[in-house]
């Protein structure tokens, strides 16, 4: 039975994808903690506390050798995180092997080196992606650094400013997202062997050799120190990707503004067989853009959760990190869906230069700072502003305005006219240059 949208098979392909899905269906959890209890056993069979014929058989365990329903059963009769999981670890291992698994560690040490090892995964998941979005952002900025566009405040045209300059300040902020992330892993991507309380009385004063040991197998960072009650890394790691999402719906959100009837400025790229509406044959619907904003808003939610798991009481407190076995993966699945879809929806991004053009020049409000500006140098700001507010009041056309203008202020109508030739993009320009510069040497 399926409750979940990630799990579904008609459904899940939009919350989840097939390379997350490995690193967080149900099977590949297990075979991850499989795989930690194997380094486990090597390392402490190496430093004498298991016997070596144990530590073999324990890492030659697989995902297929263990009935799941067996685990689950288990589960609920001992109402135990993993004892079901440990009782039938036993039940396939060599009787010289079984009391050896899982020897020394809890609940707690299995499952946040489980955590340690997902966010290092997604992380660089989600890494890959953000790269692939910054290259499309890049190309877009490049190829449009000199199209003229309305810059829109309130939802209102204002100012022209180029879509080359949107697309920098897009690629500019994924650039950024993609530091937090980087610099983060180092900090997430850490083991556990805590033991009960955090003081390792399992192992003869070398747990933290032990430790150091177990987490160099595993690729993991060594933490330093037990982290039982202290979620910080948790928290942060859902804040970060939450962040991610949230930069991407940003993106996602003017797409699907701009992708509006009345203003046609950009549109998805329409993949064959896509059905916009079944009752309205002509709509072509901004779906990965509006998704992002989904996706965006489930992040945020779970990150509250990690959030708030991270006040927790004294060396272990289960209400914590319990809620967060609900709420990493649920960041960590759709913050891999959504660099993955942002990526598809960059890459194929189409533009109408035209629409963009005609939507600035369809009146004459887009000259409005730009006389502005040089009627201030005659005026004074202010009271330039007090007379153009009265100008502009009723949309006059671009003859009447400079007639207006100029009768008011008493200047000559070709030197009002000078102000309002074409839209004043230059520093639009400058600035995507600026900002594609700095991408540039940073990756060289």
């Amino acid at each position: 039975m399926v409750s979940r949208l990630t799990e579904s098979t008609m459904y899940g392909h939009g919350w989840t994808t097939p390379k997350a899905e490995t690193i967080l269906s149900e099977p590949a959890r297990v075979a991850t903690w499989l795989h930690i209890l194997g380094v486990l056993a090597r390392e402490q069979a190496a430093m004498g506390f298991i016997p070596p014929e144990a530590a073999r058989d324990i890492a030659a365990l697989d995902v297929n050798d263990l009935d799941l329903e067996a685990v689950a059963e288990g589960t609920r009769q001992t109402s135990h995180s993993t004892l079901g999981f440990i009782k039938t670890l036993q039940q396939v291992l060599p009787e010289g092997a079984r009391e050896h698994v899982y020897f020394g560690i809890t609940v707690q040490d299995l499952t946040d080196t489980w955590f340690g090892i997902v966010m290092r995964d997604i992380g660089e998941l989600v890494l890959a992606d953000l790269r692939e979005c910054e290259a499309s952002c890049i190309t877009l900025a490049l190829d449009h650094r000199e199209t003229v566009m309305p810059g829109r405040t309130h939802g209102q045209s204002g100012s022209p400013i180029t879509f080359g300059l949107k697309a920098a300040t897009w690629a500019d902020e994924i650039e950024r997202q993609f530091q937090r992330v980087e610099e983060g892993m180092t900090r997430w991507s850490v083991g556990q062997l805590a033991g009960a309380t955090g003081a390792m009385g399992f192992f003869d004063g070398r747990g933290r050799e032990l430790r150091t040991r177990v987490c160099t197998g595993l690729g993991l960072g060594d933490p330093g120190v037990s982290w039982t009650s202290t979620r910080d890394r948790i928290a942060e790691f859902g804040g970060t990707m939450a962040s991610v999402c949230a930069t991407l719906a940003r993106i996602g959100n003017e797409i699907y503004e701009l992708q509006r009837t009345e203003i046609g400025e950009l549109r998805e790229a329409r993949s064959p067989g896509t059905v916009g509406s079944i009752t309205m044959p002509h709509k072509r619907n901004p779906e990965r853009s509006e998704h992002l904003d989904t996706l965006a808003r489930v992040a945020r939610a779970a990150a509250g959760v990690l959030l708030e798991a991270q006040v927790g009481s004294h060396e272990r407190d289960g209400r914590s990190w319990k809620s967060e076995w609900f709420a990493l993966p649920e960041v960590a699945l759709v913050s891999a869906t959504a660099a993955r879809q942002a990526a598809d929806l960059l890459v194929g991004l189409e533009v109408d230069e035209k629409a963009m053009r005609d939507h600035v020049l369809a009146d004459f409000t887009w000259a409005s700072q730009q006389i502005l500006v040089g009627l201030s140098a005659h005026l004074g700001k202010h009271r330039a502003q007090e007379l153009l507010q009265v100008v502009l009041e009723g949309q006059p056309g671009h003859e009447a305005v400079i007639n207006e203008v100029a009768a008011a202020a008493g200047l000559d109508r070709d030197e009002v006219r000078q102000w309002a030739i074409a839209p004043d993009v230059r520093e639009a320009v400058a600035m995507t240059d600026d900002v594609l510069g700095r991408l540039r040497r940073s990756h060289s």
